[in-house]
């Protein structure tokens, strides 16, 4: 038996969805569409947002900041999982991705659910906590730019609740985080990200190797 996480291959990967995934006709339907879409690549895997619905269920989650939506198939899969009084706040700067987005929340009558924020996530998170959001939230995703994941981190932090969660996707970037030869902007904020929290007391921390390395942080109290 394997002591270290299994080398996912395409076929152990495609088993892995053939005996796990439960991936609703709207979310596949929508993760196709994100595929014809320039920088496809950027979307959450399945099994990752499946995963997170899941992960908000247990902990009762009905308030939710996303940083980073994309096309929204990691926010559908999120304000499926909420209740109906349910709110995620998702940020982002594109008016052409969030389009896609919307149609398919409103396909998937999430729509009410959803608070899309266009404009830096930053001066959306800073107005948040300007407005007395403290300790309001239940969950925190972030999937955006790198560079700044430590400011994006630090303000959830504060809009999360004792016990609340931030999860943190990309931590591994693809394994350039290991190499020493890369210097890019993205891969050095990342390696800083991961130190910073490897330390970080104010966390109870799991790094999970799902789709491109998935950090969860748990405010402590």
């Amino acid at each position: 038996m394997a002591n270290k996480t299994l080398n996912m291959d395409d076929d152990l990967y495609a088993y892995l969805h053939r005996v796990s995934l439960r991936e609703p006709k709207v979310l596949r339907q929508l993760r196709e569409a994100t595929e014809l879409e320039e920088h496809a690549n950027m979307r959450s895997a399945p099994e990752q947002g499946q995963f997170m619905a899941m992960l908000l269920g247990l902990i009762g989650a009905r308030r939710i900041i996303e940083v980073g939506t994309f096309t929204g198939y990691g926010t559908l899969w999120m304000a499926r999982a909420l209740p109906e009084d349910g709110e995620i706040i998702t940020c982002d700067v594109s008016e052409r991705w969030t389009f896609v987005a919307r149609r398919f929340w409103e396909e998937a009558g999430v729509l009410d659910k959803v608070r899309l924020e266009l404009g830096p996530a930053l001066a959306t998170l800073d107005a948040l906590l300007a407005a007395g959001e403290d300790e309001a939230f239940d969950f925190a995703f972030i999937d955006a730019d790198k560079v700044n994941y430590d400011g994006y981190f630090e303000r959830c932090l504060k809009l999360v609740r004792p016990g609340g969660v931030i999860a943190v996707d990309n931590v591994l970037w693809g394994g350039s985080v290991i190499d020493a030869a890369d210097h890019e902007q993205s891969t050095e904020a990342i390696r800083a990200f991961n130190l910073k929290l490897a330390d970080d007391a104010r966390v109870a921390l799991s790094m999970l190797p799902i789709a491109d390395g998935l950090t969860l942080a748990v405010k402590l109290p």
